[in-house]
């Protein structure tokens, strides 16, 4: 019976801290402040957890090494993700700079889970700039989407570059304003 009154407690007087870092208004949510460590610990095990849950029974196009299917991917990537994710041979961009949390670097990391990376480009992330593509594409554009993060590790600037040509895809203004520049 103590530890329970003990653990209550415990509670109650989190809710009270919680209710008055809300109330007071204390907590930054400036894009250039970091979140308090606990916070970040906190919203990235529940964002994974999250995202895991429900991205677990999707099921997997046998074709994401499809050549057609990565071009397609490089199109849609250029057009809507480089000024966040970056791609080979751009190392940073204007927009990324500025931005809490700091989007993954693509074109480094790749994806792991395709499933996850499906989920996410679908439906997107709430207050970190991911916006819900699935509102805007069909099935087979956010699949084309993964088929390219899984490639994107892997390809040159040169093979970067060709990809965007044999799309069709002139590659992003490299100045002032555009989605990325070159370091």
């Amino acid at each position: 019976m103590k530890t329970v009154s003990t653990l209550l407690v415990i509670a109650l007087l989190a809710t009270a801290i919680i209710g008055i870092v809300i109330a007071t208004g204390s907590y930054n949510f400036a894009a250039d402040e970091p979140h308090w460590s606990v916070t970040e610990k906190i919203i990235g095990t529940a964002r994974h957890r999250s995202i895991d849950l429900r991205a677990k029974h999707i099921p997997v196009p046998n074709d994401l090494d499809d050549p057609q299917r990565i071009g397609r991917g490089a199109e849609h990537y250029q057009a809507m993700c480089v000024g966040c994710h970056l791609a080979p041979g751009i190392e940073e961009s204007e927009l990324r700079e500025g931005m809490y949390p700091q989007p993954p670097a693509l074109a480094e990391h790749g994806i792991h889970d395709p499933k996850g990376a499906y989920w996410v480009i679908k439906h997107g992330i709430k207050m970190s700039g991911m916006p819900a593509w699935g509102k805007s594409h069909n099935e087979q554009s956010l699949w084309d989407m993964v088929a390219l993060l899984s490639a994107l590790p892997s390809l040159s600037e040169n093979d970067w570059q060709a990809l965007l040509d044999d799309s069709g895809t002139a590659p992003a203004s490299q100045g002032h304003g555009g989605a990325g520049h070159h370091h």
